[in-house]
């Protein structure tokens, strides 16, 4: 996508995409990170995704996005139109698209369990995981606040700072900051995830 994709910046909360807006371009984080989700006609939002450096976004099966999308921090995009990417990538976006797809399908799998079966303490300590895993660096500056975790996870904001509370308390996790995350126990996390 570097080869043929259109960087652009976006500033914190700028919107990317919005929901049920034409789905004729696909993007790439390049620097920062990106929120996706959706509001439903009561104000309600329902988190999607977040998406860090290097990973594709933006794929859709129908014509429309079903969520919008928005920087979640000052971030830059690589942007390819899909039908000049097919003919301009000589096969190499279909090869990234494909293996974005799978690992889009995989996390929304997830996704869809942790929602229904999981308790407030694991869908805290699975997204945790999650973006300790996505990362390359031991302490990680969460992008996202905890209102964007609570409606990811399906949960108030109060019982988000709860159980990371618990999680802090029970030496598990470590936050320097509102933001900044350790994992300090990563076997007892990956327990709580499964």
């Amino acid at each position: 996508m570097a080869r043929i994709g259109t960087r652009i910046s976006f500033a914190r909360d700028d919107e990317i995409y919005g929901q049920e807006e034409v789905a004729d371009l696909i993007y790439q984080v390049v620097s920062g990170a990106v929120r996706t989700s959706r509001l439903m006609n009561d104000g309600r939002r329902q988190v999607g995704d977040f998406y860090y450096q290097g990973e594709v976004f933006g794929m859709e099966p129908g014509r429309e996005h079903v969520f919008s999308a928005e920087a979640l921090a000052d971030t830059v995009v690589l942007v390819v139109k899909r039908s000049v990417g097919h003919e301009a990538s000589g096969g190499m976006l279909e090869q990234l698209l494909g293996g974005a797809a799978r690992r889009e399908l995989e996390r929304a799998h997830e996704h869809v369990l942790m929602l229904g079966r999981k308790t407030a303490c694991e869908k805290v300590a699975s997204l945790l995981m999650n973006i300790a895993d996505r990362s390359h660096y031991e302490c990680v500056e969460l992008p996202m606040g905890r209102q964007d975790m609570a409606d990811y996870l399906g949960l108030t904001i109060e019982t988000v700072s709860r159980m990371l509370t618990q999680l802090q308390l029970n030496a598990v996790v470590e936050f320097a900051g509102l933001r900044s995350l350790q994992v300090k126990n990563r076997q007892a996390l990956s327990l709580l995830t499964q």
